[in-house]
């Protein structure tokens, strides 16, 4: 089968949820890769496809300390991949460090979990059940 092009999503460790995705840029973007001004937003290529089996969804996820120490992180966090998406794996990032930050060819730039879906069954209705929340919103249980 020869050697893959790409970096292959992989976990670091044994007890690692997210799979690690790699930057993996077209060979003439391979030495100068992706530079992120402050605030800026780029879709990184990973070069990969998924093939996700149905009653799952592979979500992207930022990493911890890219987005800790650069501020390098998701816009959509977490992304869905669906189980019947077959197109090539990009991520969108944004910098929200303040000095521009450069991805490089084989970099990890996100992290793949997959997990299992429901799809919930919608209707419309005349009300809904009561609950000690009620309509309580953003902030209504407090701080502590």
């Amino acid at each position: 089968m020869g050697r893959p092009l790409a970096a292959l999503a992989h976990y670091q460790t044994a007890g690692a949820a997210g799979a690690d995705l790699c930057a993996n840029f077209p060979p003439d973007a391979r030495e100068t890769g992706l530079t992120l001004p402050p605030m800026g937003r780029a879709i990184c290529p990973t070069g990969i496809r998924v093939a996700v089996p149905e009653g799952f969804e592979m979500q992207v996820r930022p990493r911890s300390g890219l987005a800790s120490k650069q501020g390098i992180t998701l816009p959509n966090t977490p992304g869905t991949i669906d189980s019947d998406y077959r197109g090539p794996l990009g991520v969108p990032l944004i910098n929200l460090g303040p000095e521009p930050h450069t991805i490089r060819h084989g970099d990890r730039v996100a992290q793949a979990i997959v997990a299992p879906v429901v799809q919930a069954a919608f209707a419309v209705v005349e009300a809904l059940d009561d609950t000690a929340r009620g309509t309580g919103g953003f902030g209504s249980t407090g701080q502590r």
